[in-house]
C-alpha cells in the first residue's frame, strides 16, 4: 500500500508528501521495490528534482533491485523535466546496455 500511496501523491503533484510517505515506509523497516522507486522518481520528475531522482535510482541499484522499463522511463522523464537532456540520453544508453528495450 505504501507504493500505491506514493504513486497517488505523484499523480496529484504532491512530491513532498510522496517523499514523506517513503520516509515513513523506511522507518517501518519495509523494503521498497522497483515499483516504489519508479513512483518516487516520477514524483521527482513532476517537481523537476533531477538530483533526487538520480539518488533514488542509485539507491535502488545499491539495494540490488534491477531497474525495469518503468524505472528507466521515470528517471528519463525526471532528467527531461530538469532540462538535463544529456543525462537523459546517457540513461537511455545505459538502459539499452542493460537489455531493457525502449518503447514508444
Amino acid at each position: 500500500t505504501y507504493s500505491a500511496l506514493i504513486s497517488a501523491c505523484e499523480k496529484e503533484g504532491r512530491a513532498e508528501k510522496a517523499l514523506e510517505i517513503f520516509s515513513e515506509m523506511r522507518e517501518q523497516e519495509l523494503k521498497p521495490n522497483v515499483i516504489t522507486y519508479s513512483a518516487l522518481m516520477s514524483a521527482c520528475a513532476r517537481d523537476s528534482q533531477v538530483q533526487r531522482a538520480l539518488e533514488f535510482f542509485a539507491q535502488m541499484q545499491h539495494e540490488a533491485l534491477q531497474p525495469d522499463l518503468v524505472a528507466y522511463s521515470s528517471l528519463i522523464s525526471a532528467c527531461g523535466a530538469g532540462n538535463c537532456v544529456a543525462k537523459a540520453l546517457e540513461v537511455s544508453e545505459q538502459m539499452q546496455q542493460q537489455n531493457v528495450a525502449p518503447n514508444l
